[in-house]
């Protein structure tokens, strides 16, 4: 019911650097992890509230025209692309985390709004999960079982580049190999989608 593919895309996409990573590896360096760990269901809820709009717009859209989930998984493959290569390319760039203290409402709207939600409605998640309540409730279940350690991981990392206790740990390291694990993923969501045609 659950496809390998789904979890590889899931995990991969929750790992990249974004806008919501971003505020959590702020939080760890500013509060500490513990502290931090209170910010996590904001995430969840905000995934799972912008996710399930953006499933079922596209799911009543889908009827009118059928061709528009192919034709948003290869939009999402070709920005899956575009994202590997921006990490890689911006990778030795600094980027600044120091930021006010994170609030709850903060990351929930930054969740919100982050376009990462679109990807994983359109592209990541089956079409059947906006047609059938059960697989909706065992995708997004799976979902939020791997976006709550993701996300914990996010906190440490901001608590180790603080400390700077692991000298690999590093940005510049993370983007690269976020960059490589996108481009493995892109390839199996743009095939899926030319099958579709």
């Amino acid at each position: 019911m659950i496809s390998l593919l789904f979890i590889g895309l899931v995990i991969s996409i929750l790992l990249t650097p974004g806008p919501t990573n971003t505020l959590l590896a702020s939080s760890g360096i500013q509060v500490g992890i513990r502290k931090s760990f209170r910010l996590i269901p904001s995430e969840a809820f905000g995934y799972m509230i912008a996710i399930s709009i953006w499933g079922f717009l596209i799911g009543k859209v889908s009827a009118q025209f059928p061709l528009l989930p192919t034709i948003l998984k290869l939009f999402s493959a070709s920005y899956i692309v575009f994202l590997a290569i921006k990490l890689w390319r911006t990778a030795d760039v600094d980027v600044s985390f120091n930021q006010p203290t994170i609030r709850a409402r903060e990351l929930f709207i930054a969740t919100l709004l982050n376009p990462k939600a679109l990807l994983f409605a359109s592209a990541i998640f089956p079409a059947i999960v906006w047609k059938n309540m059960n697989y909706y409730v065992s995708h997004m279940l799976i979902f939020l079982f791997l976006l709550i350690p993701i996300a914990f991981l996010w906190t440490c990392i901001g608590s180790y580049l603080a400390s700077n206790k692991i000298r690999w740990l590093n940005q510049s390291n993370l983007q690269k190999t976020a960059s490589i694990i996108l481009l493995s993923f892109s390839v199996p969501l743009s095939y899926s989608a030319l099958l579709s045609f």
